[in-house]
């Protein structure tokens, strides 16, 4: 990033410098263009390399766990270098520092895993090897289909793509909204959430600021979309009542109805053999029914699950 200030840009937005996250750092700087007028050279993009990015060969959860998306970003958010930090918000801590805030949520996108390598469960292969490194789609994959090995697979779309290419897996799972912003959408086959949970946050692109130093703060306020922000701060809330960490196998679908919000929640044993389920409704903003969703979970789960939550 220059040392000279550039009069023209109104807004700096963090990202990391990844093939997706470069879109969605671009989608909100075509909102924000949009709904203000300003041409795209007012919103400048300033690129990272998380430390996430850099280590693929073990899984996230023994190398520091969702802070090694955020840490380089919030870095610069602290110090001012940018004004806002453009996140995928699954990919977001629980626990955030409490300089920052989600200042906005742009629409959800599909919050549904894609399967890529067989159009169903059902469809794979007695025995196939999965690709995976996220303890929610192995615990959940093997609770449905136990004859399955799952292997460690990092990397982003286009390296997970060519790792099963090579062999090293027979079917990997991708988040249909990041397909969709990549235009790769004919990849994989999305699995219906009657029948596969997804994850907390997912197809949610959140800007995160540090209100007291923005000075575009109401700019990108302007953005924020309240379903959106209800279905994340309820399933955010649900990730904080258990104490789930990157460790926790956990799904969670939030949506909207004529009623308010309904909440569909699962934990799981890493291996799979243990499921536990539960539903809450609840109104936006008013997380009780979550939390004692949350207890109810945990008090049905065996050691073998809540070892994981809880800030185990």
């Amino acid at each position: 990033m220059s040392d000279q200030p550039n009069n023209s840009v109104k807004v700096r937005l963090g990202t990391r410098n990844s093939p997706l996250a470069m879109a969605q750092a671009i989608e909100t700087r075509e909102r924000l263009c949009a709904l203000h007028g300003w041409p795209e050279e007012s919103v400048e993009l300033v690129t990272v390399v998380a430390s996430g990015d850099k280590v693929l060969d073990r899984p996230l959860a023994e190398i520091g766990g969702k802070a090694l998306w955020t840490k380089e970003l919030d870095m610069w958010l602290a110090e001012g270098r940018i004004d806002a930090a453009v996140h995928s918000a699954k990919d977001v801590e629980t626990i955030r520092p409490e300089a920052f805030a989600f200042t906005a949520c742009l629409p959800r996108a599909d919050r549904r895993d894609a399967l890529v390598g067989a159009q169903s469960i059902a469809d794979i292969a007695p025995g196939a090897v999965i690709g995976t490194s996220a303890p929610r789609r192995a615990s959940q994959l093997l609770n449905l289909r136990p004859d399955c090995q799952v292997v460690t697979f990092r990397g982003n779309v286009a390296t997970r793509l060519a790792k099963l290419e090579a062999g090293e897996a027979d079917v990997t799972f991708l988040a249909a909204a990041g397909l969709e912003r990549l235009g790769q959408s004919e990849v994989g086959f999305p699995l219906s959430s009657d029948e596969w949970i997804p994850a907390a946050a997912q197809g949610v692109i959140a800007i995160e600021c540090r209100p007291d130093i923005c000075p575009q703060l109401s700019a990108i306020a302007g953005l924020d979309h309240p379903e959106t922000r209800a279905e994340l701060e309820g399933e955010r809330a649900l990730l904080g009542a258990l104490g789930g960490t990157c460790h926790s196998p956990v799904a969670v679908l939030c949506e909207h109805g004529a009623q308010g919000l309904s909440m569909r929640a699962a934990i799981f044993s890493p291996d799979g053999s243990e499921r536990v389920e539960g539903e809450a409704s609840f109104a936006a903003g008013e997380h009780g029914p979550v939390e004692a969703l949350a207890d109810d979970l945990l008090s049905r789960a065996s050691d073998t699950v809540t070892q994981h939550f809880r800030g185990a």
